[in-house]
């Protein structure tokens, strides 16, 4: 009887073991709860994919006041455990029941609740917390964690996953203020081991479903699979469902949303750049956004007058348009007063601040920027400087229609990798090249990237200046250009900024050579500025002179005359020889090898040439004309006396 009962008895200490540390299996639904007191891009993104795979979610704290501190800089962030207590009240007896808490403005998903589920299953334990290498916030409890040998041996708590009951019970004991830290709360409890054991807690040490980037962006590479891109930890051959941009990396994870887990694809390209566009198309010209167009002439410009005809070819209701115009090089004057002359009628109301004002850059930008702030009609801000070519008129409604907050088109210069945006920033918040970058340059990648960094021409949505904006100084902060201020002003907003390369959109402008001090400044500029220089002094149609049965009876004007005058600068024929040699050169670009020798006639009455051996002529060439020929050989020739006025002539030998 004894024995009996001592045998009774062991089996029941068992069975109470047992329910101490239950086994867990696996789960039989997911809950994922998040917390977010705002739409931003960051949350936008998050619930994106969320809706992808399908997950159930429960956002907390939306359209709530943030009391929870300033945990981009400090510790804080208790106000979520608060917001998770009261929400587990509703979940507590669901014994089958994951719940999986995650941030929202810094996280995206790579893969489904069943992968997840799947995951969690194979720890064993009744909650998992994410794992890093930083012992945050008080560095003084690293000695009393569990030692790892090979792994993250730092706990998360920017994403956890568990059973209702356990995680309730955990949270549960939150009684702390709202700005107090959420992750010292959790770490106390893990570190202590009659908790540790008693809630079944371990940590996800190597990234199999929770990856934190803080301390580990080189061990996390993009792994394009079909039809989908993963996060992939080398470190320890993992594919991370969770991928959690905490502490300064937030960059990075921009980077990696750009890609997971469909945002972009080789088979299928761009996955989401035509979720959640602007419709336009059924808008009457007054219904259209209101856009208040913001010009930067702060530096000597090559092909100025070029730049400013394009704004009045705008492919948008000139009614809806306001401009603003600040020149700040006296040169240009002559420029923007032929520009305000013949289009004035197409900007009501437009404001043109001079060099005479002596206005700073950043100065000017916060004039007009603050313009659209106070105008509450302003729908859209547009900023463009003057070394921009837009060649596509339809740019606005473009990118209004792409709906962001921020974007730009992308352009580049001609021929080269220099361009209006940077894919990534170096430690010190300047340039360093992405991985993708020159793809996305020479358009082999081809979508809406996020970037950290724009320049030279971009929209902004309005509302956004009004209200996370508001009460930002966008382009002033010691010891950065404007540039820089904004951008940094953007980012630390939240804001995600965007550039385009969906469609063509124009290029940059070299500006590095632009010498004002000589006679027509533009034609020097054959060399860093090829295609605006052949818009300007060739005509668009030159190629088909050499078309079977094509008469083509137009002249350019533009390049004789700038020319000539340059010839006549030097006051003897020779000197400008001397002095245009490289823009004679140049002209080999747009004649055929096939052809040995050009010969170009500018005349007022009378002159040409006659071919002795054909006793052919070619009588009072038009000015801006060219007839080319073999050469003496075959063509002997000689001048046509003129009979009134001056007589002019280029000769050009193109070389086999």
């Amino acid at each position: 009887m004894t024995a009996a009962r001592l045998i009774l008895t062991l089996i029941l200490g068992v069975v109470q073991l047992c329910r101490t540390e239950p086994r867990p299996g696996k789960p039989s639904e997911l809950l994922v709860i998040t917390a977010a007191t705002e739409v931003t891009d960051g949350y936008l993104r998050f619930m994106r994919t969320i809706r992808q795979f399908n997950y159930t979610v429960q956002v907390l704290g939306l359209g709530e006041e943030w009391k929870g501190g300033d945990v981009a800089r400090t510790v804080g962030g208790g106000q979520k455990v608060r917001w998770l207590k009261k929400e587990l009240e509703k979940h507590k007896d669901k014994q089958n029941t994951a719940i999986m808490f995650v941030d929202s403005y810094d996280v995206i998903l790579a893969s489904g609740p069943e992968e997840l589920l799947k995951k969690f299953s194979r720890f064993s334990h009744r909650v998992v917390f994410s794992a890093e290498g930083f012992c945050w916030p008080d560095q003084r409890l690293a000695s009393k964690y569990p030692v790892v040998h090979h792994g993250k041996r730092y706990l998360n708590s920017g994403g956890f996953i568990g059973y209702a009951p356990e995680v309730y019970a955990i949270v549960k004991q939150w009684k702390y203020k709202d700005d107090d830290d959420d992750q010292l709360f959790y770490t106390r409890i893990y570190l202590d081991k009659e908790q540790r054991r008693k809630f079944n807690i371990t940590l996800d040490h190597k990234s199999h479903i929770f990856q934190n980037l803080n301390g580990a962006i080189e061990e996390v590479v993009l792994k394009f699979e079909k039809s989908r891109v993963r996060a992939r930890n080398v470190a320890y051959d993992t594919l991370p469902v969770v991928i959690h941009g905490n502490g300064p990396t937030k960059l990075q994870l921009n980077y990696l949303g750009n890609y997971v887990p469909t945002a972009w694809t080789y088979e299928h390209g761009c996955g989401i750049c035509d979720d959640d566009l602007l419709d336009l198309s059924g808008l009457s010209d007054e219904e259209m956004p209101l856009v208040h167009i913001a010009v930067f002439i702060e530096q000597p410009t090559p092909f100025l007058e070029e730049f400013l005809e394009r704004l009045a070819t705008l492919s948008y209701p000139h009614t809806r348009l306001r401009l603003f115009i600040h020149n700040n090089v006296v040169y240009h004057e002559q420029h923007v007063e032929r520009f305000w002359t013949r289009h004035r009628s197409l900007f009501p109301g437009a404001r043109i601040v001079g060099p005479e004002e002596n206005l700073k850059q950043d100065q000017a930008r916060n004039m007009a920027v603050e313009a659209c702030k106070k105008d509450d009609s302003c729908d859209y801000f547009f900023s463009i400087d003057s070394d921009v070519a837009l060649i596509n008129p339809d740019i606005l409604r473009i990118l209004i229609e792409e709906n962001k907050s921020v974007i730009a088109p992308m352009l580049s210069r001609h021929g080269k990798l220099w361009s209006n945006f940077w894919g990534a920033l170096s430690p010190e918040g300047f340039y360093s090249r992405a991985e993708d970058y020159i793809d996305i340059v020479q358009s082999k990648r081809v979508g809406v990237w996020n970037v950290p960094y724009i320049t030279q021409v971009y929209l902004i949505r309005g509302e956004t200046l009004r209200s996370r904006l508001s009460a930002v100084s966008l382009y002033q902060q010691e010891g950065m250009d404007p540039d820089m201020s904004f951008c940094k002003s953007v980012r630390e907003q939240g804001i995600f900024m965007f550039v385009s390369n969906r469609d063509e959109f124009g290029r940059l402008v070299s500006s590095t050579n632009y010498n004002i001090s000589r006679l027509h400044p533009d034609m020097w500029q054959i060399f860093d500025n090829p295609v605006d220089w052949r818009e300007k002094y060739v005509h668009e149609n030159y190629s088909k002179i050499f078309d079977d049965d094509e008469n083509v009876v137009e002249q350019e004007r533009l390049f004789p005359e700038a020319l000539l005058s340059l010839f006549l600068s030097g006051g003897m024929i020779f000197t400008s020889l001397q002095n245009i040699s490289h823009l004679l050169r140049s002209l080999y670009f747009f004649i055929s090898q096939s052809l040995h020798y050009m010969f170009g006639s500018f005349t007022s009455h009378g002159g040409g040439c006659r071919f002795l051996r054909y006793d052919c002529k070619v009588e009072s060439p038009r000015k801006g004309w060219s007839f080319m020929h073999p050469g003496r050989l075959t063509h002997y020739h000689e001048g046509l006396p003129v009979t009134r006025g001056t007589r002019y002539i280029m000769v050009s030998f193109v070389d086999p």
